[in-house]
């Protein structure tokens, strides 16, 4: 018959109950042990009577300080620097790496250091000549102090930002639209930067301007096909000053180059003239004698010369007729043309020799031309020998 079977009266089967129920009371032995455990102990931890108890607190003790211990480290990571804060108030900046702080004491705030951080600004500004501009600019920067940017001012990003703002519209409050428009440009970047940094340098922000980049501004709709036309005109004059200054270098050189080369010419044309007027001196200087000698015939000799120079440079004819004759002459006027084109034509200025009247006709009858005693002279045929009159003086 099992133990816990009704009708079972035997105190033996009862002592084989495994909870050991006398009646008294549902709770498992086990429980009722552990529960009576936690009893003596907390007895002991606050009335000293029982050795256990302090045991099981140094324990307790124990594992709460190494959590402790543990909740205390940290890690700044390399672009960023720690602000520690103890009790609320700054203790120090640490640098990156693993890193400890006193928990419920301490406290870290990391801050970024390296990354550049951009903020923009835009709007609707009057400009100096009083029109209305849409600018747009973009102001990047970093941080360079932790602790000045976090405590210096209540947001250092909102009071950069309104820095910006109110630089941006003074520098284009002092500058003419077509400034901003075109050529003015790089200067109004320029001063914006120069005014943002002297706004924002007495706060003590912690902030450091990496460069201020000023997009295109645009003038409003309704007026923006007579700016562009304005715009095109100015790139226009832009281009030819450019084309101009190019022809200007291209073409000094070349002046240049000619007017050495006229000074080199005029110079050997002075000292050809004055060898040739020397020559001339020394020419006449020869002839002196000679013409103190005999003067008339110095003088026939240098008329012959000049005429000799004369008749080869000019058409004519010369004919010494006879008195009473009559015979008709014939003149090879075409021949004397077409010779005298030849001899300007001629580099070396030696003149063809052009039939004379005389032998034109010597085919009707040479006899009668030779009784006539007509003597022809052309302007090719010289009247005397230049060689041999030069050679004389």
């Amino acid at each position: 018959m099992a133990w816990n079977e009704p009708g079972n009266n035997n105190d033996k089967d009862k002592d084989r109950d495994p909870w050991k129920n006398t009646g008294k009371s549902q709770i498992p032995p086990d429980v009722d042990k552990l529960l009576k455990s936690v009893r003596e102990r907390l007895t002991g931890t606050f009335g000293g009577q029982s050795s256990g108890g302090s045991t099981g607190l140094v324990i307790f003790a124990l594992l709460a300080v190494v959590i402790w211990i543990g909740s205390g480290f940290y890690t700044i990571e390399e672009a960023e620097r720690g602000v520690v804060l103890r009790f609320g108030k700054y203790h120090e900046t640490v640098d990156p790496g693993l890193r400890w702080k006193w928990t419920f004491i301490d406290k870290v705030i990391p801050v970024d250091v390296e990354s550049v951080k951009s903020i923009p600004s835009s709007g609707f500004m009057l400009t100096q000549d009083e029109n209305v501009v849409r600018v747009e600019m973009d102001v990047q920067y970093r941080v360079v102090n932790p602790r000045e940017y976090l405590f210096s001012v209540t947001n250092a990003d909102d009071s950069l930002r309104e820095a910006t703002d109110s630089a941006l519209r003074y520098v284009v409050g002092h500058t003419s639209m077509d400034d901003l428009l075109t050529r003015g440009r790089e200067k109004v970047r320029q001063n914006t930067w120069q005014v943002l940094e002297g706004i924002i340098n007495p706060y003590r922000m912690g902030l450091a301007i990496v460069d201020v980049n000023f997009l295109p501004a645009r003038p409003p709709e309704e007026v923006k096909d007579a700016f562009d036309d304005a715009i095109s005109a100015q790139e226009d004059e832009q281009r030819f000053i450019r084309e101009a200054e190019a022809y200007a270098r291209e073409t000094e050189p070349k002046a240049r180059g000619q007017v050495k080369r006229l000074e080199e010419e005029s110079l050997a044309y002075k000292e050809q003239v004055v060898l040739k007027a020397t020559g001339e001196v020394a020419r006449f200087n020869q002839l002196l004698p000679e013409y103190t000698a005999a003067p008339q015939l110095t003088r026939e000799r240098l008329y012959l010369d000049t005429m000799e120079e004369l008749y080869q440079k000019t058409n004519k004819v010369l004919i010494d007729v006879p008195k009473g004759n009559n015979n008709v002459i014939y003149l090879p006027l075409d021949k004397m043309n077409t010779s005298q084109t030849n001899t300007n034509n001629r580099k070396d200025g030696i003149p063809a020799t052009l039939s004379s009247a005389t032998n034109s006709n010597s085919q009707a009858g040479s006899s009668t031309e030779s009784d006539s005693g007509v003597d022809s002279v052309t302007d090719t045929q010289p009247l005397r020998d230049s060689s041999r009159t030069s050679g004389r003086y």
